[in-house]
């Protein structure tokens, strides 16, 4: 049994897995299966992905914070990008974990590729609750917990895997952020895609392929399950599990709008001045580009 995991699991093909009984992760899994998000283009490779994630300003932060010899798990990982890229150059150790058995097969084939070997791949989902208690230095869980049936009781399990002191990183779907996104979801029912691709700006600006396009579209506006969250919501749950507030995108103190250093304590403002960072999203490139938000905690 592989030492981040609390029961034993089948690995079959170099991937941990558990068959899933939930109905809501087996509807979201099936979803990702047809339109696997995001995807890989024909000549990416390790540097590709390298330049890509450097260009991610919240992901080279999060990768130059944690340095050397820790252990990472992204939940959600999807085809894997992100867990490639933490892996890149370093000792740490990265669990890509995610329910969607398809997404995992081809970021294990892309590992096999291009010689990755400090990611392990496990296919499960978030309450089977199989992960060691107290055991990643940081948790990497961006635009998942709001496709799960619950999304504070998903958080509530996985907290309980990450150390005292250590990080994570939460990134949900805004109430009023994605207000933009769930107006053109309206008239992309009624009008189809041809609509987007004049009326999304993330497709717009985006040089990515077709196929990609179409991920994107599928995951922005066909998805099976989601839900909607507030700044405010998230620190309940951080009180709740002991975390302590470092910081969020965007900001909960309006007067304070800096990036530069996403791991730097910062105020937690008041309760306007993060309900003004909020609706101010709908006016802003997070708004435009799907309202999600981030909030980053560490363990008391």
């Amino acid at each position: 049994m592989a030492d981040f995991l609390k029961k034993n699991l089948n690995q079959n093909d170099g991937i941990f897995q558990l068959e899933l009984n939930n109905s809501v992760a087996k509807k979201v899994s099936d979803f990702y299966s047809n339109n696997p998000f995001p995807n890989y283009k024909n000549d990416d490779d390790k540097i590709s992905i390298l330049e890509k994630g450097n260009k991610n300003l919240l992901a080279y932060q999060f990768k130059k914070f944690v340095g050397h010899n820790k252990k990472i798990i992204e939940i959600g990982s999807g085809t894997g990008q992100l867990s490639t890229y933490f892996s890149i150059g370093n000792n740490n150790l990265i669990v890509a974990m995610d329910a969607t058995k398809e997404s995992l097969k081809v970021a294990k084939n892309f590992a096999r590729k291009n010689d990755i070997q400090n990611v392990l791949y496990l296919n499960v989902d978030i309450f089977d609750d199989v992960l060691t208690d107290e055991y990643f230095d940081f948790i990497w869980c961006n635009g998942v917990l709001h496709h799960t049936k619950n999304p504070s009781a998903a958080f509530n399990v996985i907290i309980k895997s990450l150390k005292k002191n250590g990080y994570i990183l939460v990134g949900l779907y805004n109430k009023f952020g994605r207000i933009r996104t769930l107006v053109r979801k309206i008239f992309y029912k009624t009008f189809g895609i041809k609509f987007l691709k004049i009326f999304d700006p993330t497709l717009k600006k985006l040089k990515i392929s077709e196929e990609e396009k179409l991920a994107w579209i599928k995951d922005q506006y066909d998805h099976p399950q989601e839900s909607l969250h507030t700044l405010d919501e998230v620190l309940i749950w951080f009180k709740k599990n002991d975390i302590d507030f470092i910081s969020s995108i965007p900001t909960c103190d309006f007067l304070d709008s800096k990036y530069e250093d996403i791991f730097k304590k910062k105020s937690r403002g008041n309760y306007f001045y993060r309900l003004l960072s909020q609706i101010l999203m709908i006016f802003n490139r997070l708004g435009s580009d799907g309202g999600l938000f981030i909030v980053i905690g560490k363990k008391k």
